[in-house]
């Protein structure tokens, strides 16, 4: 198992000191929230090499997803600890990676506040926290994660590892169905 030794601070002044789990993130356009604050998006991308030299495999998540379940996950804003911003509602794994499905606490201000980012694309960035628990190092130098123990998924501003995208905003939870919701949203706006 890898972990990293930091000393220092976090947002807020919170002092430091130990090993804290690694930190990888993934940008990905968001995009519309729905009104009741839900998302979703690829926290991780299998096979894909992150800006620190890093690739996570598939099935690198299972057991501890199997272990935590998504109730077990904190959804934070920019891994602040103090920050918690939701729940998440899934995380799976695909065949394109690590798939996840959030709502944001909207009675938060902090959540709201990072809602109204989102909307407008100020902030489009997932983020992975976790502690490696299998992993290799190859000639090259890449680093190979085989498992891990995932702890936190952030909405971030920087994330770590280009090029995963959200495919859509998460479909309406109430009411009409997604494409229905499509029509009506389009609609409203050709009448604006």
């Amino acid at each position: 198992m890898e972990e990293h030794l930091v000393t220092g601070r976090l947002a807020g002044g919170l002092r430091l000191a130990g090993r804290l789990p690694e930190l990888k993130a993934v940008p990905s356009v968001i995009g519309p929230v729905d009104g009741e604050g839900v998302f979703e998006g690829y926290a991780s991308l299998f096979n894909v090499p992150d800006l620190g030299g890093d690739i996570i495999e598939p099935g690198a998540f299972a057991a501890s997803l199997a272990r935590r379940g998504a109730a077990g996950v904190r959804l934070l804003w920019q891994h602040d600890p103090g920050e918690p911003l939701g729940t998440w509602l899934s995380l799976v794994e695909d065949a394109r990676g690590l798939k996840v499905r959030g709502r944001l606490s909207l009675d938060a201000r902090r959540a709201r506040d990072v809602e109204a980012l989102l909307k407008t694309g100020a902030v489009d960035g997932l983020s992975i926290g976790f502690r490696t628990e299998r992993a290799r190092r190859e000639a090259s130098g890449v680093r190979r994660i085989s498992r891990l123990d995932l702890w936190e998924v952030s909405i971030v501003t920087f994330p770590m590892a280009p090029g995963a995208r959200v495919l859509a905003a998460a479909p309406a939870t109430k009411g009409n169905p997604p494409l229905a919701e499509a029509i009506r949203r389009v609609t409203a706006e050709l009448h604006s």
